[in-house]
C-alpha cells in the first residue's frame, strides 16, 4: 500500500498524463482507465486516453468513453503515462509502443502476478480481483469522491473482471467494494442490459463459427473451439474481440481446461486459455511469451491453426497426467 500511496502523491503533484491501456480491451482495462480519467479530471489535470485498438460496443453506456483516442491521433505524448492493466510494455500494442519514448515518467499499476516491472513507480497486486479494484484504492487515496459515473466505471471492470462475481479472484474485499459501489450509486440493471445482454450480432455469429469447430481431448478434460481467419473475415468479424465465447467451452461440465484458437491474420494464431480448478494457465502461456492468471490467460504463436492447436493441446495434455 506503501507504493500505492508513493502513485497518489505523484498524481497530485504532476499534470499532463496520458492514461493507456493493453491492446483488444476487456472490461477492466476499459473500466479502470475510465474511473481513473474521470478522478484525475476532477482535480483539475490534464489527461488523455489512448488506446490502440477499438472497444467493444457494450462498453458506450460507460461516461467519456469518447474520450478514447488512437495513438495516431496524439500529436505530442504527455509527459507522463499510466499503464493500467498491461503485464508487459508491449501490451500495449506496436503502435502505442513506438510512441513511449517520447515520455518522461511511467507508472504500472496492474494485477496480474506475472507483471515484470517495468515502470518507474510500479504497484501490481495480484490478489485484487482487478486493476479496478486497485483503482478504487487509488482514488481514495488522492481524495477523488466517488460519483455515480465513477462507481460504475469501476464496477464494469470488475464485474467483467470476475465473470460477475463468479471467478476465483472474487474475494470477500471484492464483495465489499461492490456493496461499497452500489451505494455510491452504480446502477445494477445498467450493467447487466450493457455488459451481459447487448451482445452484438457478431460476436454470436462468432460463437456459432467457433461451435462448429468445437473438440474434445482427454476424456473431455480438454475442450477446444478453433476460430479460421476466412470464416471470421466472412462475416466481417475481423475486428470483433469477444471476451465471454472461451467462458462457453470452460462451461461444459467434465472439462478442466477450454482453450480457444483465433487466427488473427494468416499464420498468427491467438490462443486463450481458461481452467476451473487445476491447472495454472497463466503458466501454460507463459511458455508461449504470454500471460495472464491462474485460471485465464492468453498468448499468441506464429503458426497454422492446426500446427498451433497440436501444439498447445500436448502441452496441456502433459499437466493433466
Amino acid at each position: 500500500m506503501e507504493k500505492l500511496k508513493d502513485i497518489g502523491h505523484r498524481l497530485s503533484i504532476l499534470d499532463d498524463f496520458a492514461i493507456v491501456g493493453h491492446s483488444i480491451p476487456d472490461g477492466d482495462s476499459v473500466g479502470s482507465i475510465l474511473a481513473l480519467y474521470l478522478g484525475l479530471s476532477s482535480l483539475g489535470k490534464r489527461v488523455k486516453i489512448i488506446m490502440q485498438d477499438s472497444l467493444s460496443s457494450v462498453y458506450e453506456y460507460l461516461p467519456a468513453i469518447d474520450r478514447f483516442c488512437t495513438p495516431d491521433e496524439i500529436d505530442v505524448m504527455p509527459e507522463n503515462v499510466i499503464l493500467l492493466d498491461c503485464s508487459r510494455l508491449d501490451r500495449t500494442g506496436e503502435k502505442v509502443l513506438n510512441r513511449m519514448h517520447e515520455t518522461k515518467l511511467i507508472i504500472n499499476i496492474d494485477h496480474h502476478q506475472d507483471n515484470d516491472m517495468f515502470g518507474d513507480y510500479n504497484y501490481v497486486n495480484p490478489l485484487a480481483s482487478s486493476t479496478a479494484e486497485i483503482i478504487y484504492e487509488l482514488l481514495t487515496i488522492i481524495e477523488v469522491e466517488i460519483s455515480n459515473d465513477l462507481a460504475d466505471c469501476i464496477f464494469a471492470g470488475i464485474v467483467m473482471d470476475t465473470g460477475s462475481f463468479m471467478n476465483s479472484n472474487t474475494s470477500s474485499t471484492t464483495m465489499k467494494l461492490a456493496s461499497m459501489l452500489l451505494d455510491k450509486g452504480a446502477d445494477v440493471d445498467k450493467a447487466r442490459n450493457n455488459l451481459l445482454e447487448s451482445k452484438p450480432h457478431k460476436e454470436v455469429l462468432l460463437l456459432r463459427q467457433g461451435l462448429q469447430h468445437l473438440e474434445f481431448y482427454k476424456n473431455g478434460r480438454i475442450a477446444l473451439m478453433k476460430l479460421p481467419y476466412e470464416e471470421v473475415k466472412h462475416i466481417d468479424a475481423l475486428e470483433i474481440h469477444p471476451e465471454g465465447t472461451i467462458n462457453y467451452v470452460r462451461s461444459i461440465k467434465g472439462v478442466e481446461v477450454a482453450l480457444l484458437f483465433r487466427e488473427v491474420s494468416p499464420g498468427l494464431v491467438k490462443i486463450g486459455y481458461r481452467s476451473k480448478n487445476e491447472v495454472d494457465v497463466a503458466a501454460l502461456a507463459n511458455r508461449l511469451g504470454g500471460g495472464g492468471h491462474k485460471r485465464a490467460a492468453g498468448a499468441q504463436k506464429q503458426g497454422s491453426l492446426d500446427e498451433v492447436s497440436r501444439l498447445v493441446i500436448e502441452m496441456v495434455e502433459d499437466v493433466l497426467d
